[in-house]
């Protein structure tokens, strides 16, 4: 106790500056949750996709871990357009190691988002058991989940974003939902193995694989704005997966959001999780990340997190590149659920704990007081609740003249103090 309110005391007079909200803007293009079961069913009624489903067919639909936009109801579509044609669909997580590496941990997931087989109105047939259905093009034998690989049938729902720890042609797509989704545990380790280096060479690498050697039908990706919201889906037939997954990747990326000031002393995040990013917070927006082999977001010399999100069930991945945590987050890690998906893609940073102090005002002022070369009397600091929704953020009033002058930027509100109670927390 004596040593920890040392700790406290040595930062106690750190100034926190005051911080105003401001409004970011980006191109808006969206589609409405209630036009997606029409947009569906049109694109799926097309000759090129009906004519591969089947009376009969058991078809398997991939869904993923992470927290994208209308995932439930899209996955829905899906399977009414194959119960449609005669088809019996069945559900399956698609998320390498996710969930703790477990078949139950993998639906609890599908569950936290919604997709529960009294909504989709099929099964979900949850397994970490997979099955070879070839060798790549390198010699290596690739495995998929058992279910989908014996299933008459597989559909690929997913999104296609720019992925948060390499670059290539294929990111996060229908090709990772291939390569590891489908992997489960030993799929992604064997990806994983050879290091994020050389998994813009492998994800295609193994994806093109199983479009080659299982059942695969077509794919239903959709792309999302920089507000989370959807606003583009298509059908892809397997064999036009190479040809254009590459495009819509580029589209997705052009969408991305950001931090229209390009840097900062000290970013804080008020929540990280699973839901917001595979990295508990994507990097692409905080700069946090985990290889050398992707770059961008906002340039901070610290990072403060303040707080996990409730949907990411004590998962704290991500949590190791921020400088310094609160003990609220600390209490709240299920270590459990973080080391199986650290160890298999072989990057262990993400799982490392910072420095953690007791309150949200000590956990910003140690960042403060521990940044180099910068105004202490005048910090750049800058506030997002989370990396997934940047519309409105907080600058501190080192900024008030810039933000003025900012395309995209709306202030909001003056500098006020932030709003710390008698512990010092925001909560």
């Amino acid at each position: 106790m004596r040593e920890r309110q040392f700790v406290a005391d040595m930062v106690k007079d750190t100034y926190v500056p005051k911080m105003f909200r401001v409004k970011q803007t980006f191109p808006r293009p969206k589609i409405e949750p209630e036009e997606i079961p029409e947009i569906i069913e049109n694109l799926l009624n097309q000759e090129k996709f009906a004519s591969r489903v089947k009376p009969g067919m058991r078809i398997a639909i991939t869904a993923g871990s992470r927290g994208i936009a209308n995932n439930a109801l899209t996955t829905k579509c899906i399977a009414d357009f194959v119960k449609s044609r005669g088809a019996h669909p069945f559900v399956v997580p698609a998320m390498g190691s996710h969930g703790g590496a477990t078949a139950e941990g993998q639906k609890a997931i599908l569950t936290g988002y919604g997709i529960t087989e009294e909504y989709i109105g099929c099964p979900i047939i949850s397994s970490m058991e997979v099955k070879k259905i070839g060798v790549n093009d390198e010699g290596g034998d690739v495995y998929i989940d058992k279910n989908a690989a014996e299933a008459d049938g597989i559909i690929l729902g997913c999104r296609i974003k720019p992925h948060t720890a390499f670059r290539g042609p294929y990111q996060s797509g229908m090709m990772k939902m291939m390569a590891i989704g489908l992997g489960k545990q030993y799929g992604a380790e064997v990806c994983h193995e050879a290091g994020f280096k050389n998994m813009g060479k492998n994800v295609p690498l193994f994806g093109k694989c199983i479009i080659k050697n299982a059942p695969i039908l077509f794919a239903v990706p959709t792309i999302e704005n920089a507000y989370d919201e959807t606003c583009k889906i298509v059908a892809v037939a397997a064999e036009d997966i190479e040809a254009l997954e590459p495009g819509l990747l580029q589209e997705s990326a052009d969408l991305m959001p950001r931090i229209l000031v390009d840097s900062c002393d000290v970013l804080i995040v008020d929540q990280i999780g699973k839901n917001f990013s595979g990295d508990g917070m994507d990097p692409n927006i905080t700069g946090t990340f985990c290889t050398p082999y992707a770059t961008g977001g906002i340039d901070a010399q610290r990072v403060a997190v303040l707080d996990l999100s409730p949907e990411t069930h004590g998962n704290g991945i991500g949590l190791g590149y921020s400088s310094a945590t609160t003990k609220r987050v600390f209490d709240q890690l299920d270590l459990a659920s973080m080391y199986p998906n650290a160890i298999t893609c072989t990057v262990l940073g993400g799982v490392r704990i910072p420095i953690v102090m007791e309150s949200d005002k000590e956990c910003i002022q140690v960042c403060i007081r521990s940044c180099n070369e910068i105004d202490k009397k005048n910090p750049r600091v800058v506030r997002i609740h989370n990396s997934l929704h940047i519309d409105h953020i907080w600058l501190s009033e080192s900024y008030w003249e810039e933000a003025h002058h900012i395309p995209g930027m709306t202030i909001e509100s003056e500098p006020e103090e932030m709003p710390f109670d008698e512990d010092g927390n925001m909560w």
